[in-house]
């Protein structure tokens, strides 16, 4: 199945071998996704850890309960919209968000409150990295001294192209983060630099408790261009980002926790869920007073 870009059109053909993205409907149920794919198993969900072709997933929702516009229907609350953000694109997948427009050819305003409102949900949780100000201490870092290719606090720098690379051939991956304050936080994101591979197989996240003790607040599989990580709420001053296989050196091209106030976490699966019972008002004043208490 290949995908071409024909202006506004991307056409499938199954007849090519090496498709550009194979389409994930049902990465909700998955918790993880390889960009590695394999097309003897086309229908996989979740990549193929051990396939050959380099096959982004794209995750293609609607805004409404179908592909098109019915006068009848409601488009997906801002709340549901960020609850499928958290398993597609923290899933390291590309969303493809279908907003129809109605029978006057337009995009309906209920559509468009809807959009403005996730746009704000977003901007409010991702807007400020809680970590940003950490001192930070890495298991090792490649290079001399100096030499700041490599260095740990690339991690805070956005894109890509700046990483964290530990020393070659060594098993132990972690980095200490500092908060230099007890801070409240329930998601987590990572990024790998995916130009140079996607490496790691599996990490976790701890946090020094007030006994002195590591505890474990999270754990994932791959990462890929991204992985967020949604949980119930922690507070910390010291996190511990470890690393726990990998195909090769990993590399981490950024580190970030958030704080979510909008979203329900099922504490048993450590899973986002939405909750429908905030009004477009309610939402508004919430975002207005997160990012008025950020400020302060």
């Amino acid at each position: 199945m290949a995908l071409f870009f024909c202006g506004s059109a991307l056409i499938f053909s199954p007849a090519l071998s090496a498709p550009p993205v194979f389409l994930a409907y049902r990465i909700k149920y998955s918790d993880f996704c390889f960009t590695f794919y394999c097309l003897f198993n086309r229908y996989s969900q979740g990549g193929d850890p051990s396939g050959h072709d380099w096959v982004p997933a794209e995750c293609d929702v609607s805004i409404r309960p179908g592909w098109f516009w019915h006068a009848s229907e409601v488009p997906k609350s801002a709340i549901k919209l960020l609850d499928i953000y958290y398993k597609s694109v923290g899933r390291n997948c590309l969303l493809l968000l279908n907003v129809p427009p109605n029978s006057s050819g337009l995009i309906s305003d209920e559509d468009i409150q809807v959009l403005k409102e996730f746009s704000e949900l977003r901007r409010s949780i991702f807007s400020d990295n809680l970590a940003g100000n950490a001192i930070l201490n890495a298991s090792s870092t490649r290079g001399s001294i100096g030499d700041s290719r490599f260095d740990p606090y690339n991690i805070f720098k956005e894109g890509i192209y700046t990483y964290w690379a530990p020393e070659e051939n060594v098993s132990d991956w972690a980095l200490h983060l500092n908060l230099q304050e007890s801070v409240s936080f329930n998601v987590l994101q990572v990024q790998e630099p995916i130009h140079m591979g996607q490496r790691i197989m599996a990490f976790h996240l701890e946090v020094l408790n007030e006994d002195g003790d590591w505890r474990m607040v999270i754990n994932g599989t791959t990462v890929g261009y991204q992985r967020l990580l949604h949980f119930p709420n922690v507070e910390s001053q010291h996190l511990k980002f470890v690393i726990d296989k990998s195909r090769a050196d990993p590399l981490i091209s950024y580190l970030g926790i958030y704080m979510d106030q909008f979203s329900i976490v099922n504490s048993a699966f450590h899973r986002s869920s939405p909750t429908n019972n905030y009004s477009s008002q309610v939402l508004r004043q919430a975002i207005h007073n997160h990012s008025t208490t950020a400020s302060i």
